[in-house]
Parts: structure tokens; sequence; C-alpha cells
């Protein structure tokens, strides 16, 4: 199965019971139950609040693949897309699926984070950042992903999150849509073998990504921290890919970029299971620029503010909030910086043309505040998603 059929196909792939950016373990109880049918399923583990964490095992090729999502509780996109992939890897009976499935063996944890995933947090019930318990193992669900990693004995891990919308792919006005990382393995970041392995199921998966989001995909600094679980499975020797679901325009569901994932994990697998990485492409990986902190979702061009009896002209940032509201994310506008912002791009940019520009009542306008809109010369200006 080409990737270009799974592109023009994806509505056909697409696991419909899912959708936007809240996706607890509620949400695929019925997908694992489904899938459990064709693929060996089991419970691996309890969260901290006694939630299940579930193991899924596709296929029975030599080749193993271990795989995690929702490690950050909010951060789902990538659970959206694993379900996305099982719906392609169900249809047997396809000469490519069969043959993938022949050559290679899925270890695929849906959410490790069940509890962090119905709380909406990036931490778990402890307040406990998985993804720095690789070495001290404080946290049931650490645990069993450390069991996991020891008993399936990977070729390859794939580490899958989400990433805010402050990313850009370098220092220029593009968003990092995705981003990746081969971490590193220790503490000089010795570029080794089982990194340039890594970095080999990176390009090819970047090579796929230029055609449809160019100057979009980033990476991330290596710098080596051994709590991380990434860095420590690679200074095992095991090559590790991170995965960051980002932001594309105007796509606060992550929707858009969900498929560009699911298109990811394809392309990596394939070239997992039939491409052999040798560790070739190393300077097409440092090509890719590095991920940079240069975007707000909104900023306020040439806004005239009231400072006591004196004005001022300044830009505004506004970046929101992610909150959970009875069930669904809310996205709260929320005043981050107010300078001059010439160094920085929005997701979405209005100009104010020097005038004058206010809150609710007249309010003067300070950082930290939320706000639904703003006033530009009394005319109102939402700035919902």
């Amino acid at each position: 199965m080409t990737i270009e059929h799974l592109i023009k196909e994806y509505e056909q792939y697409l696991e419909a019971a899912l959708f936007g950016r809240y996706i607890n373990l509620d949400h695929i109880k019925t997908l694992v139950k489904k899938h459990s049918a064709q693929f060996d399923v089991s419970i691996v583990g309890k969260s901290v609040l006694n939630e299940d964490i579930h193991f899924m095992k596709v296929g029975s090729g030599a080749k193993k693949v271990l795989m995690w999502s929702q490690m950050h509780g909010n951060e789902s996109t990538t659970t959206k897309a694993i379900f996305d992939l099982l719906n392609v890897l169900a249809e047997s009976e396809n000469t490519s699926v069969k043959k993938f499935l022949n050559a290679c063996t899925l270890g695929i944890i849906p959410m490790l984070n069940p509890d962090g995933s119905r709380a909406y947090t990036r931490l778990n019930a402890n307040r406990v950042d998985l993804n720095r318990d690789a070495q001290d193992l404080s946290q049931p669900e650490s645990r069993v992903l450390r069991e996991c990693f020891d008993n399936f004995k990977p070729d390859f891990c794939l580490n899958l999150h989400g990433q805010r919308t402050i990313f850009s792919a370098g220092e220029v006005k593009k968003p990092a849509t995705i981003s990746f990382l081969s971490p590193a393995q220790d503490d000089v970041r010795t570029v080794t073998m089982t990194r340039k392995k890594a970095m080999d199921v990176i390009v090819k998966m970047n090579n796929n990504l230029q055609q449809q989001i160019p100057d979009q995909v980033g990476i991330y600094d290596d710098s080596f921290n051994i709590n991380c679980v990434g860095d420590a499975f690679q200074a095992l020797n095991v090559p590790t890919i991170l995965f960051e679901a980002g932001h594309f325009h105007e796509d606060y569901d992550r929707e858009k970029v969900r498929e560009l994932i699911f298109q990811s994990l394809w392309v990596g697998l394939v070239e997992i299971a039939f491409g052999d990485p040798q560790g070739s492409k190393e300077k097409a990986y440092f090509e890719i620029p590095q991920n940079d902190k240069l975007f707000y979702d909104i900023i306020i061009r040439n806004a005239k503010l009231k400072k006591g009896r004196r004005h001022q002209i300044s830009d505004i940032a506004v970046q929101y909030e992610e909150r959970l509201i009875q069930d669904r994310i809310h996205f709260i506008p929320k005043i981050e910086k107010i300078s001059n912002l010439s160094g920085f791009f929005g997701h979405r940019e209005i100009n104010a043309h020097e005038q004058l520009v206010f809150a609710e009542d007249n309010m003067e306008l300070s950082e930290g505040i939320s706000i639904d809109f703003v006033l530009i010369n009394n005319e109102r200006q939402p700035l919902f998603v």
C-alpha cells in the first residue's frame, strides 16, 4: 500500500469515533475491543487511579517496533493517528498490509497516562511528568512502559507526543507543524550508529511531509537528559524517534496534523520494515531546521495603549490557554506579552493601525489577563478560535 493511496483514501481509514483534542480512556475502550478481535490486546498495568493501560501486539514479523502515545495526557493527536493506522492494518487481506505484518511486529500502548488524559493534563495523577521518570521509575505508568520495553525487546521505538503552538520551524514565519528528534544517548551528544538509524527514518518521513507542508517540519535540540524516556532508550542502543504533533493553520482540533502524523507513522514503519536503515542520512537530518519559539496564537500589531495618562504604541501577544470544561477543550485567550514583537509571528495577526485598543468597559490591557475580545477604535474584535 503506497503513501499516495493512503493520502488519497484517508477518509476510508479515519477513525470517526475520535475527534478533537480531548481523548480519554472512555473514547478508546470500544476501539480497543474492536481491534482485539484481530490483534493481540492485553492489559499490562494500571494507572495511579486504577485505569487500564492496554498493550496491542500487531503483526508477526522479525522487526519489532514499540510505540506509545499520551504519555502526556493532553497530547492526544498521535492517539487519533494510531487508531487510523490500526484501521489500515486491519485490512489483513490487502497484499501490502499482509507483507508488512509478516515483516514487522508492532507493540502499541495507545494511552500510557489515562489519568492525565481524563484530566487533560501533562502530568499523571501524582503530578509527575512521566517523561522525566525514566530512571527513578517512581510511577506505575513508567514501570509499565519499562516492562513493555524489556519484555518486547524492540528494534525501534516511537515516542509519540504533541507540542504547543509556539514553535516555528527555524527562524522563519513557518509553524513547526510536525517535529522530530533522534535523541542523544550521552552528554556530548555523540552521533552514534543508533542515532543515525533513527535519523534515516526521520529523513524519510520528512521527505514525504515536505511535499505537503513545505518548510513546516522541525527538529528539537538534542541536549541529553537520561531521565527522559527517549534518551534513556536511545542510551540502551535502541533507535528511538520522538514525534511531536504541532500546529497547522487554523487547525486547533489538530485534525489535519492527525492526518500528517498518520502518514508519517506509515512511512516510518515501512522504512523500518523494508528500508533497513543503515545510518547514511545524517547530513540530510541536520539540514532540517531546529525548532524555535517564535509564534503566538494572535498578535495585535501597532496598538495604541493607554498607560495612565500617556499612550504608547506596542504589539499585543495573545496565547490560548487550553481548559477542559464539561468534556470539551475551550481555548481561552490570554494576553501573554505587550512589547515590540517585530521578531515574532502570530498564527493570526490583526493590525490596529495605531488606533486605541481596550478590553471590555474600556479596561486597560495588561499581561496575564484573559479576554474574549478587544475594542479597536471602539470596534469589537473577537479573539476566540
